[in-house]
């Protein structure tokens, strides 16, 4: 590669960074990039993935004030992603390339406007067990469940696997969406570190890529925490949706 694609995977590293702590849709802008710069496409999602995962560090250092809010639930957040992340990893490399290609843009969509529509259906849901006024902290079990399907997916590809955690953790807790965004980031930087140390001992990687992504993706991570911290929640969320759309559109 040329100085130019150097400075141009540093860029991308740095604004896929800023979308893993704020809409949650980084892959969708740094698969792509190493794809064109005529890295293979299993080597580029593999190398992505642990280019990806200093941009979630970044990120979660970012949101640690929200973090330490709900201990317990940050913890089963990086557990449920983590082990989802290991049948993801199997997965990416045991199947043909484009497997999950036709449902994958749907499942964004769907739940990127499940995000968009949280606020009411879970004004829906209180108002069915109005004697059931206690504010939902913990994970139940059906929400453990689909935070770690979505870890599964974040461990095959990953390219709105952001979006998802924030439908599920936006529907299964009463926590506010600042908060929802730190887990959110959080859940990413769990399910690519384990998904990362399974392709760096069975996966053909770039290195050069991947450091070139890391260094910019740590860099955006870190400020996307506190551009995400700051912005308003409708704002946030309409983002959210926007991206989600956007990607599942790009896909298809």
């Amino acid at each position: 590669m040329t100085g130019l694609e150097h400075l141009a995977i540093v860029g991308t590293g740095l604004v896929a960074g800023l979308l893993t702590s704020t809409v949650g849709v980084a892959s969708l802008v740094s698969f792509p990039v190493l794809v064109a710069l005529g890295i293979p496409p299993v080597v580029a999602n593999a190398s992505n993935t642990v280019g990806l995962i200093p941009a979630g560090l970044g990120g979660s250092l970012g949101y640690r004030r929200e973090l330490r809010e709900q201990p317990q639930v940050t913890w089963y957040v990086v557990l449920t992603c983590a082990i989802g992340s290991i049948g993801g990893a199997v997965l990416l490399l045991a199947l043909p390339p484009g497997v999950f290609e036709s449902i994958v843009p749907w499942l964004i969509l769907f739940t990127c406007l499940t995000v968009g529509a949280q606020p009411w259906i879970s004004k829906w849901l209180r108002s069915r067990k109005p004697h059931d006024i206690e504010p939902r902290l913990t994970m139940s079990p059906i929400t453990t469940l689909f935070a770690g399907v979505t870890g599964v997916y974040g461990g095959y590809f990953g390219a709105g696997s952001g979006v998802m955690m924030m439908a599920v953790l936006g529907l299964g807790l009463d926590l506010e969406l600042r908060v929802v965004n730190a887990l959110k980031t959080l859940a990413v930087l769990a399910a690519n570190v384990v998904a990362g140390l399974i392709f760096l001992f069975v996966a053909d990687l770039d290195f050069t890529a991947i450091g070139l992504l890391a260094a910019g993706s740590i860099v955006g991570g870190y400020a996307g925490a506190h551009v995400g911290r700051v912005l308003p929640p409708t704002l946030l969320r309409i983002l959210v949706v926007l991206a989600g759309i956007i990607a599942a559109v790009a896909m298809l």
